[in-house]
């Protein structure tokens, strides 16, 4: 069975139940044996020339990655694939996911300034996560 259609059955079985104030994204997650998970022996270099050796995988949303954590800062990338690598977290902006927590990764398309390589913030309502920041997973020594 495709993600998708797995997605169309639980949003039904979630609205037929009758339950609540449960968003889609908690559906969802409920719903995934992992919504992230750690991967060791996962070397990433950002174009600062900062380092990590693991990271999370995690199911995401498609969107901009900004280069700082807050919602007006360039968007240097954009992420189009639907599970993606985060390796640290920082606190920004609130965001629509009711939180402040963001994510860096590199993005799968370079918008602007070319030298940073996409490599930038999510806000974490892009990322399908149980807790924010997801546990395990170090916050950006930098911030």
């Amino acid at each position: 069975m495709n993600r998708r259609f797995s997605h169309v059955l639980l949003v039904a079985a979630v609205a037929a139940t009758g339950l609540t104030g449960t968003t889609a994204a908690t559906a969802r997650a409920a719903g995934s044996a992992a919504a992230c998970v750690m991967r060791e022996n996962s070397p990433h270099t950002d174009w600062t020339g900062m380092k990590w050796d693991a990271d999370i995988l995690c199911d995401n949303a498609p969107g901009d990655v900004h280069l700082q954590s807050f919602a007006s800062s360039p968007v240097v990338g954009r992420m189009v694939t639907t599970r993606s690598w985060f390796v640290c977290w920082k606190i920004g902006d609130p965001h629509a996911g009711g939180n402040n927590i963001w994510y860096y990764t590199q993005g799968d398309e370079v918008v602007s300034r070319p030298s940073a390589q996409a490599w930038g913030y999510m806000p974490a309502v892009k990322l399908e996560t149980t807790q924010d920041p997801v546990p395990g997973l170090p916050k950006c020594s930098w911030g």
